[in-house]
């Protein structure tokens, strides 16, 4: 209710949606004066969780990645010697591996390819910043593990948004604002989300990206009587979907996994 109060979408003239990103992921969804929410274990990858080299968005995390004519480019928080990758560098490195080919629409690391490595054991990674250049003289790179990990987190998502549209009978093209909040929505680039099929392709102008909008309507509700009736109002009106229930969940998510659309997807 905090999300819907302060983004203002329980009032929302357009075909709105909101989403708070965080481990679990609440997404509203308004339309024709009808409210739609769900919850999404998205899990901990974003917040640089289960990702190797992940830590949170503090000093000398990556948070942008670039590959250009070949060559990672990389931008770390406060300009400092990288030290480890947070969440918005962890969807930025998979967007553009995927974009150059070094990640297949399936997620896997191409063995062929000049920025994927193969170790000693099998397992392959991509180096973002070798020891050389970090702050801990150890290399940076994103493993097939860290691809799954973010896979799983952007698959509940996806799905998220996709069984919303559906129970309102829309398709993705009709929604004309999509507002995203919380800690990692507000630094996400939104091209590289709609990139990985994290968000559906939308116009860039449609999305907004408003901080902590969850917080704001909290603070909302403790001061203001009118917020709270609205939001007692809301929770009479909000048709609440249990994902997990869903009849096309298990389908859903793994239509949602994939990188790039397939003929399943």
């Amino acid at each position: 209710m905090d999300l819907l109060l302060a983004s203002e979408v329980w009032n929302a003239e357009k075909t709105s949606m909101a989403m708070d990103i965080c481990t679990i992921t609440e997404i509203s969804l308004a339309s024709g004066g009808h409210l739609f929410s769900c919850s999404c274990a998205s899990g901990p990858a974003f917040e640089g969780a289960h990702i190797r080299d992940g830590m949170r968005a503090g000093a000398g995390a990556i948070e942008r990645v670039q590959i250009q004519a070949g060559e990672v480019r990389v931008q770390t928080i406060g300009g400092q010697r990288p030290v480890g990758i947070c969440g918005s560098g962890i969807l930025d490195a998979i967007a553009a591996l995927a974009s150059v080919g070094a990640l297949n629409g399936s997620g896997r690391l191409q063995r062929e390819h000049p920025l994927v490595r193969t170790l000693e054991d099998g397992k392959r990674e991509c180096v973002l910043v070798s020891g050389a250049d970090t702050g801990h003289g150890r290399d940076i790179a994103v493993t097939q593990k860290d691809v799954h990990e973010f896979l799983l987190a952007k698959a509940a998502i996806r799905v998220g948004i996709n069984t919303l549209l559906e129970e309102a009978g829309l398709a993705p093209a009709s929604l004309e604002e999509f507002i995203v909040a919380g800690a990692f929505g507000t630094y996400i680039d939104v091209a590289s989300a709609i990139g990985v099929r994290m968000f559906p392709p939308l116009p860039l102008e449609r999305f907004s990206q408003v901080g902590n909008a969850a917080g704001a309507g909290a603070k909302q509700m403790l001061i203001s009587g009118q917020a709270r009736r609205i939001s007692a109002s809301m929770g009479e009106r909000v048709e609440y979907v249990e994902l997990a229930r869903h009849p096309r969940f298990s389908q859903g998510f793994m239509e949602a996994l994939y990188l790039k659309r397939t003929s399943r997807s």
